[in-house]
């Protein structure tokens, strides 16, 4: 374990902080039909002959953005990235039908083949680190290396603590924007309140909640709170993937077979080469799940990053995230 000292507003003054590669184009992009009903876009960028790297994005709903891209040595890396079922630009659209974790999973694998890839490194961060996770313990014998960021293992008392009561109480002005959505009768299961409007057949229902509920976690992602990822919960399109996937996910207990099934499986992937970057202050996905995951498996690198809450953006993780990537593209 390495307690990394603060860089939030020293950056590249501090030793060894390390900044984002530049922008790169794809070179290639696609979809991929993975059931009758779902089809995933994907992406490749970087050296078309690289280190083979996949990116597994967070929410579950977000999608991946390009700039993902930039953490990772163009020249080096062969980077695949891909929406997860209904969200960013795959179809359907928001779709909850044949969604779940251990479709994903079965997605990453339909990916890997297709794409004629032996083996990657996995990078996941939020959700991501959930999906990573579970992937790897499914395919042990496909993953040369895990970079994890911002643990979550979607175990019921992380969920209630970010979506009931226990952030609510570092950001009460973001939480009574998001519990005014919901009336005061309802209050006493938020998760459940605004899954039953997500999934309303009235479209004005579904997106007032599904702003609400994005506008939380992107009011409390960063340290310091980003005005520019604050409006995105107020995307029509995004907030509606976003609250309905995730809360379609939530509310199933992620389709483990129980609350603590990531960790119950660590022995599976025990031998496996791995980075934890953990942002001391993240509210979304408290460190007490990466040291949780530490404690489980000590053999796994974990860097507590000081002056940082959840945002993969955040000088401080994003500089160790490079870091354990520049370092694994040598395996």
């Amino acid at each position: 374990m390495t307690v990394v000292p603060p860089c939030h507003l020293l950056s590249d003054k501090v030793d060894g902080f390390r900044s984002l590669y530049p922008k790169c184009d794809s070179y290639q992009t696609g979809f991929l039909q993975v059931s009758e009903l779902h089809n995933i876009y994907y992406e490749q960028s970087g050296n078309a002959e690289g280190k083979p790297v996949i990116v597994l994005h967070g929410g579950p709903g977000g999608g991946c953005p390009p700039s993902y891209r930039t953490y990772f040595n163009p020249e080096v890396y062969r980077i695949v990235m891909f929406d997860q079922r209904g969200a960013g630009q795959s179809l359907p659209f928001a779709e909850l039908k044949e969604n779940t974790t251990w479709d994903l999973v079965s997605d990453i694998e339909k990916l890997r083949e297709h794409l004629n890839i032996d083996r990657w490194v996995v990078f996941g961060g939020s959700w991501g680190s959930t999906l990573s996770l579970s992937y790897a313990q499914t395919h042990r014998d496909r993953v040369k290396a895990l970079v994890l960021r911002g643990i979550f293992m979607c175990r019921r008392e992380e969920l209630l603590f970010f979506y009931q009561e226990g952030s609510s109480w570092l950001f009460p002005d973001a939480w009574e924007k998001y519990i005014s959505a919901i009336p005061e009768a309802e209050r006493g299961d938020l998760m459940s309140a605004f899954h039953r409007r997500v999934t309303s057949e009235d479209p004005e229902v579904r997106l007032a909640a599904a702003k609400a509920w994005t506008t939380w976690e992107m009011s409390t992602s960063n340290l310091i709170p980003d005005d520019k990822k604050i409006a995105q919960g107020e995307d029509p399109k995004f907030a509606e993937a976003f609250a309905r996937i995730e809360l379609h996910y939530f509310v199933n207990g992620a389709f483990m077979r129980n609350n603590q099934q990531l960790l119950e499986d660590v022995d599976k992937i025990r031998d496996v080469p791995a980075v934890i970057v953990q942002g001391r202050y993240d509210v979304v996905c408290p460190m007490k799940s990466a040291w949780d995951l530490h404690k489980a498996w000590p053999e796994a690198d974990l860097k507590i990053i000081s002056d940082s809450g959840h945002s993969m953006s955040e000088p401080g993780i994003a500089s160790e995230l490079i870091k354990a990537c520049d370092k694994f593209s040598e395996l």
